[in-house]
């Protein structure tokens, strides 16, 4: 039996973290139904192919009194609903949260928005990379001395975005099983990515972070915690953040630890980073993979995603599989490993 099995959610139509959502959900066990246009548009629509997955889909006009009760009727009956309008819309047309308690006390109310439901910001049009921005996320992401560089959607919509209206919908359905009331949950994408800097300010805080790109341990200003290029032009990620696996990878590159700089010392990185970037650039990507394979030298390729698919402990795995079309999908996550067996059986699993 999935984790969520017998959970009845509605997700109105929306792009992004809403369907991120409302696929985690799907993929835990729950009957996801999707309330789509009854025009048929769809905006990005091949973007969603994926997340949309695991639907049942009802087409209905919102704005029309037929639409709005066939909504009702099937929140009536439903234990979560997912929407990502901006504030003030889902009121408008009939279904905000008063009035969906009003039929369905019990009602988890999801509310997915990039500012949240309230302060100066809420009715302003946004997206992932404003979020981050005001959040102080994207400044602390770039090499040094260049410009902010974007971490495609991932950190504000999925990340900052619908990870935390996941956990409050499973917050909301466990209290709900003491006070059988629902919840309305505002779950905003900047509220979300300034979450995820906790540890950051903590650093800073203590005086462990320094204000600028590129010149910390975790944001690629430590020659030991970078990419590299290769030879062939491709790279290799190095992550020898302790000194057990720093020296495993020094070992590995043929260098004598002996003859380098400090590396704890911040003022050495430049030269350890030449130093470094000289001996990659000797190699091909592939080649240094071989070489660091099953090393603690926490070294390995930057795959596309095409590459990834075929790594051997993806596929020892089923991280990723192919649909009947031959598309390729990352599977769901994460896993419980009591029904693992004749899933992981069927890939190869030991």
């Amino acid at each position: 039996m999935s984790p969520l099995e017998g959970l009845r959610v509605v997700e109105l139509a929306a792009i992004g973290p809403v369907p991120y959502a409302g696929m985690l959900l799907a993929d835990l066990g729950a009957e996801v139904v999707r309330i789509d246009r009854a025009d048929g548009v769809r905006p990005f629509a091949a973007w969603h192919r994926g997340l949309e997955r695991r639907r049942r889909r009802i087409a209905l006009d919102l704005k029309h009194p037929d639409g709005l009760a066939a909504l009702l009727r099937i929140i009536e009956d439903c234990d979560v609903l997912l929407e990502g309008f901006r504030p003030g819309v889902a009121e408008r047309l009939g279904f905000g949260p008063d009035a969906c308690h009003q039929i369905n006390p019990g009602l988890i109310y999801g509310r997915m928005t990039g500012w949240g439901q309230r302060g100066p910001l809420a009715h302003t049009p946004g997206h992932d990379i404003n979020y981050l921005a005001l959040s102080g996320a994207l400044d602390a992401i770039g090499p040094e001395g260049g410009d902010p560089v974007v971490p495609l959607n991932l950190v504000g919509d999925f990340a900052g975005g619908s990870l935390p209206l996941v956990a409050g919908v499973l917050a909301a359905v466990i209290e709900r099983q003491r006070t059988g009331k629902g919840r309305v949950i505002d779950a905003a994408i900047v509220d979300g990515t300034a979450s995820l800097l906790t540890m950051l300010a903590a650093m800073e805080n203590a005086g462990l972070w320094s204000r600028g790109r590129g010149r910390n341990l975790l944001d690629g200003g430590a020659p030991f915690y970078t990419v590299y290029t290769c030879a062939d032009g491709r790279h290799v990620a190095v992550g020898a953040l302790e000194e057990r696996f720093y020296l495993e990878f020094v070992l590995g590159l043929g260098l004598d630890p002996d003859l380098l700089p400090d590396r704890d010392e911040p003022a050495n990185w430049p030269r350890l980073r030449r130093i470094f970037a000289l001996r990659f650039a000797e190699a091909a990507r592939d080649a240094w993979a071989a070489r660091f394979e099953g090393s603690a030298a926490c070294v390995t390729p930057v795959l596309s995603l095409a590459e990834a698919a075929e790594h051997p402990h993806h596929r020892a795995r089923g991280t990723y599989t192919r649909d009947d079309a031959g598309a390729l999908w990352p599977a769901p996550a994460p896993r419980f490993l009591d029904d693992l067996p004749a899933r992981e059986a069927a890939v190869g699993e030991p």
